[in-house]
């Protein structure tokens, strides 16, 4: 059974959202505070984190840090609508998604259901290993190499890079990658999110990220790789 940690300091929110995941099957353990959150990542080793960004203490953004810092736990975070800029930031740091305040619980436990499928592919067909001059891209171990050397993307990086990598030379949109990588759509996720995950894996990948070689923009379009 898949273990999620539920972190946030409203007591309505976490009761909601634990009822809906352990509906789903899922076993939840809940912390009101950064500390507590940080106690209870350590004791159990939760397969999700869904991290709200305002907390009393230990920011959000300060428990994300700290979580990337050893491990790619897929993390959901919680953000209301006016922490546009944290909610950036904290998809820089790792987040592998975000959900906006007020929300709809079954749109986080869909959400969740998503992003433990893509970390874990179990069922999913398994593509041929990918190889670009320098690059390595293997879909089966899901790991990225640069000249011989693991490139650490997040879960949800991964599935973005691979999506793209899987179909070279053709342009997605910001939509249609919303759609086809994070199972949702504008309505629920700002398009921005895809701009933000691009840049990091430029930034890990490119030699030069702001002349990129593979991850290229189509100006008024979107995104196409360069093999």
């Amino acid at each position: 059974m898949m273990h999620v940690l539920v972190v946030d300091d409203e007591p309505m929110v976490r009761e909601v959202v634990m009822r809906y995941l352990e509906r789903d099957g899922f076993s939840v353990t809940a912390a009101a505070t950064g500390d507590e959150a940080l106690e209870r990542f350590a004791q159990i080793n939760p397969d999700l984190i869904v991290l709200d960004l305002m907390l009393p203490g230990v920011s959000g953004l300060d428990i994300l840090q700290k979580i990337r810092a050893t491990t790619d736990t897929p993390v959901i975070l919680l953000t209301a609508r006016a922490e546009e800029a944290d909610r950036i930031l904290g998809l820089e740091l790792g987040a592998d998604d975000y959900v906006v305040k007020p929300f709809s619980p079954r749109e986080l436990a869909a959400r969740v259901k998503s992003v433990l499928r893509r970390t874990n592919a179990v069922s999913e067909p398994v593509l041929d290993r990918m190889e670009y001059d320098s690059l390595v891209i293997d879909p089966s171990s899901r790991e990225v190499f640069l000249d011989g050397s693991a490139v650490a993307l997040t879960a949800r990086e991964f599935d973005l890079f691979c999506f793209l990598a899987t179909s070279p030379r053709q342009v997605f949109s910001r939509a249609q990658l919303l759609d086809q990588v994070w199972d949702s759509s504008p309505e629920w996720q700002d398009p921005s999110t895809v701009t933000v995950h691009i840049r990091r894996i430029r930034n890990k990948i490119e030699a030069d990220p702001d002349t990129p070689r593979h991850l290229i923009t189509v100006r008024g379009v979107g995104y196409r790789f360069a093999p």
